[in-house]
């Protein structure tokens, strides 16, 4: 099954793979529009997943990280593939805390990988993954074109737009996100099990629900009402306008996804409540920060958010429960064994 897409869906699945620094990424890409969006599918399966590479960062005590995401370039299908030769690094361990559980699309900044004390500038750390029969590669490198600091993710996420930024989204700290202790951490297949996260921030950027790049725009920053949508409303009309950039915009605001990092393969988990998309669900009506007229929903004060959570079949699985003001993100984990 296939329909056709838009530009910006083509561009972001190739962006990491055109060399230079970012802004020459970019003018390639608007250059490339009018081909790719002649050519260009998306599909609801059968399609592969690319690794990606987003750049490097350096801690406060002077440690450096290369980032990776991926591309799943399907808008349903969830793929998983182990750790091994179809989905390992090199040189070193195969296994550098990659997922195993691929979400649908886009998905960046999804895990860091410490720097070998003796890497240097030409040096490159390789992630291979093999989905449905095609393989693809991420070289990840200390090029310092590859730079990454708070503003870059902030626009690449989509909180800002391409070469913007603003006092507020400088100020912004990540928000922090902590599993309380489980009473259990082994469970029986479909025996609901009950986890509280506890998520603290620093309130920006401010929840506003405007879309592509809701954290600047020429408006201002004091956003909309969030409790009344009116005809004219720009919540409802963001919906009907064609985009206005290639890249992603992302409606900002201080909420919580829980999903699949790693699991048996085929095995699914089902949240009570559904938890809002943690990948770059575009389409109107989704329960996803990227999608129009999305509003965070308010938290509770004390910052606790429960979720129950059931597994399909017996296996080792990691959780992920991520922590997202709409610029930053904050991660936490918790390995649950399962049993019949």
């Amino acid at each position: 099954m296939s329909r056709t897409t838009t530009v910006s869906d083509t561009c972001q699945a190739s962006a990491w793979h055109l060399p230079g620094t970012r802004l020459a990424r970019v003018v390639a890409l608007v250059a490339m529009a009018p081909l790719l969006s002649a050519q260009s599918l998306s599909y609801t399966k059968g399609q592969n997943i690319a690794p990606a590479y987003e750049g490097w960062e350096q801690a406060a005590d002077g440690t450096k990280y290369f980032v990776f995401g991926y591309m799943n370039r399907n808008w349903e299908e969830e793929i998983d593939v182990p750790v091994g030769p179809e989905n390992g690094f090199a040189p070193g361990a195969a296994d550098q805390g990659q997922p195993t559980h691929f979400l649908p699309r886009r998905n960046r900044f999804v895990f860091k990988v410490k720097v070998p004390a003796t890497f240097k500038e030409k040096d490159e750390l390789v992630w291979t993954l093999t989905s449905h029969g095609k393989t693809e590669k991420a070289y990840a490198s200390l090029r310092p074109d590859y730079v990454l600091d708070d503003v870059v993710k902030a626009s690449e996420t989509g909180a800002l737009g391409a070469g913007t930024s603003s006092p507020e989204v400088r100020g912004n700290k990540a928000p922090t996100v902590k599993v309380q202790e489980l009473s259990k951490r082994s469970v029986k297949t479909d025996e609901p099990l009950e986890m509280i996260a506890q998520v603290k921030d620093d309130g920006i950027p401010k929840r506003r629900g405007l879309g592509a790049g809701a954290a600047v725009r020429a408006a201002g920053a004091g956003g909309v009402s969030e409790t009344a949508t009116p005809a004219n409303s720009p919540l409802l009309n963001a919906a009907m306008r064609p985009p206005t950039r290639i890249t992603v915009g992302k409606n900002v605001g201080l909420h919580l996804s829980w999903f699949l990092y790693r699991g048996p393969v085929g095995a699914t988990v089902t949240f009570d409540p559904p938890q809002i998309k943690a990948w770059e669900d575009t389409r109107a009506g989704a329960n996803s920060p990227w999608a129009p007229i999305w509003i965070p929903p308010a938290l509770p004060a004390d910052g606790k958010v429960p979720v129950k959570v059931t597994f399909s079949q017996p296996g080792t699985y990691v959780l992920r429960c991520r922590a997202d003001d709409g610029a930053l993100v904050g991660d936490d984990e918790v390995t649950i064994v399962v049993t019949r």
